[in-house]
């Protein structure tokens, strides 16, 4: 076992699941290709080969080579499922910027609707963040580019760039029914992914924001900084709704502060041999090349407690990936209770492999399952304590999207979930229809609330879940939805 551990670790560079933009997804980055191809089909090669010297030749102006050849490869490898991808020299930098926790930009998270881009949150203290731009804000320009039509890697691509320089984005703010111009000045964003304090005595809020490279160091510092405050901790809430994913090490690692020593955090199959492996809560799973293990910087006496204090873990609908394996695990193994909503459902595992010095190919290669072997690709972590986001119901809910909602979703690969019979096709239409009324709903609340937050920020006193998972800490009643219920997968049709 020691000698595969090491040659499965050898191969691997460094492992990621996902960020906000577009790239929600377990990664493992590889320095290595495969040391052979499967049997080429040369009649449907000869065809690509045509077409684009059919393209070259007759095509209404002259195209670039190496432009058409990366469109042809980008679309080969988008067909298969929303998180393979291909990347092109600056998409790679902007990948690899983007789980250090530090690139150049505006300083948003952004989504895509309705063709536009959609602000889900300023990063506080960013350019975008002393802007004004809020929630909710949907981006129709960038510059001189009309944002419909382009992929929410394009759209990312257009506002960062270098220090320093200037990018004018045209915003249309609903709740006001105005569009206007806003020039913003691009700086080096440092995202914070980890915040924490105490709410009241005893108990404290640590929230992850998203995995990145020091997400586990930050957590350690957060934690110390808390032990010293209450000395006397008797619960802890451990906060990763809207947690889009990040880095796979961080998220065993982070795992590992809650749980013993060799256990199973999570475990992924593929056809590959290397794409089959568990991971457990010992350093050689989760330590970079040359690292130290971050959750030995804490004391004795707080490794400990951390192993055994009463645990909350709050998700909802954006929590995917890297958060959905800690919340999983963290689940199976009876350590915390997990409350809030049935999250994203961010089940499978891409490889990134460089196709170059500066390009690379991020896939599909596997599915990863939680420790007591449930996949939840498509599915996503169901809580143990079902939440309503307010105490007047879920306003975000039904707006957000799931795995299960992206065009060809891969399935969980178990023979399970109802088939989309006509009954299903119903219930589908209708939760469209609930999810417009939604929208309509919350414009409206927004028009009688300007610049008011309808769902109060995480961590505040005016957070529902959180007094909810408080109370559930200190053994008193908790308010539980009457209204969420539990989103099965369906089986996709050939």
């Amino acid at each position: 076992m020691g000698k595969q551990v090491a040659y499965k670790l050898k191969i691997a560079g460094w492992l990621a699941v996902g960020a906000l933009a577009g790239a929600m997804a377990t990664v493992q980055l590889q320095a290595v290709a495969r040391a052979s191809l499967a049997p080429l089909p040369l009649e449907e090669l000869q065809q690509l080969a045509a077409v684009f010297g059919i393209i070259k030749t007759d095509y209404v102006e002259p195209v670039d080579e190496r432009k058409l050849i990366s469109a042809a490869i980008s679309g080969m490898v988008s067909s298969l499922d929303p998180h393979s991808q291909y990347f092109d020299k600056k998409s790679f930098k902007e990948f690899r910027e983007g789980t250090a926790g530090r690139f150049v930009g505006v300083g948003i998270e952004i989504t895509m609707e309705d063709g536009l881009v959609k602000v889900v949150s300023p990063i506080e203290g960013s350019p975008a963040f002393r802007a004004g731009l809020k929630t909710g804000d949907l981006i129709t320009r960038i510059d001189s580019t009309p944002v419909r039509g382009l992929s929410i890697n394009e759209a990312v691509r257009l506002m960062r760039g270098e220090p320093r320089t200037q990018v004018l984005l045209t915003i249309f703010r609903r709740d006001e029914n105005r569009s206007f111009p806003v020039t913003i000045t691009r700086e080096e964003i440092r995202t914070q992914s980890v915040r924490a304090r105490v709410v009241e005595p005893g108990f404290a809020w640590v929230r992850v924001s998203q995995f990145q490279e020091r997400t586990v160091e930050d957590f350690v510092l957060r934690m110390e900084e808390i032990y010293r405050a209450e000395p006397q901790l008797k619960g802890l809430v451990l906060d990763m709704r809207n947690n889009p994913g990040g880095l796979l090490d961080a998220a065993v690692a982070l795992s590992a502060a809650f749980l013993p020593e060799n256990v199973t955090v999570v475990s992924t199959n593929g056809q590959l041999e290397e794409s089959r492996f568990i991971y457990k809560t010992i350093p050689q799973h989760f330590l970079r090349r040359g690292g130290t293990d971050p959750i030995q910087r804490l004391t004795e006496t707080t490794r400990g407690k951390l192993r055994s204090l009463p645990l909350v873990v709050l998700v909802n609908e954006g929590s995917a990936s890297a958060s959905e394996i800690v919340a999983g695990a963290l689940q199976d193994h009876r350590r915390a209770t997990v409350m809030g909503s049935q999250t994203f459902g961010k089940g499978s595992v891409q490889t990134v492999r460089p196709l170059g010095p500066d390009t690379g190919l991020k896939l599909t290669t596997a599915r990863y399952y939680t420790p007591l072997g449930t996949s939840i690709q498509a599915t996503g972590i169901v809580p143990s304590v079902m939440v309503d986001e307010t105490a007047e119901g879920n306003l975000f809910a039904l707006l957000r999207t799931r795995e299960a909602d992206l065009d060809k979703h891969l399935g969980n690969g178990a023979a399970v979930g109802a088939p989309m019979t006509d009954e299903r096709r119903a219930e589908e239409k209708q939760r469209e229809l609930a999810r417009e009324q939604a929208r309509l709903r919350l414009e409206e609340e927004a028009r009688k609330n300007p610049g008011q937050r309808l769902v109060p920020e995480f961590g505040s006193e005016r957070d529902f879940q959180l007094q909810q998972a408080l109370n559930h800490l200190k053994g008193q009643p908790v308010q539980v939805s009457t209204t969420l219920t539990v989103r099965s997968p369906e089986k996709k049709e050939n």
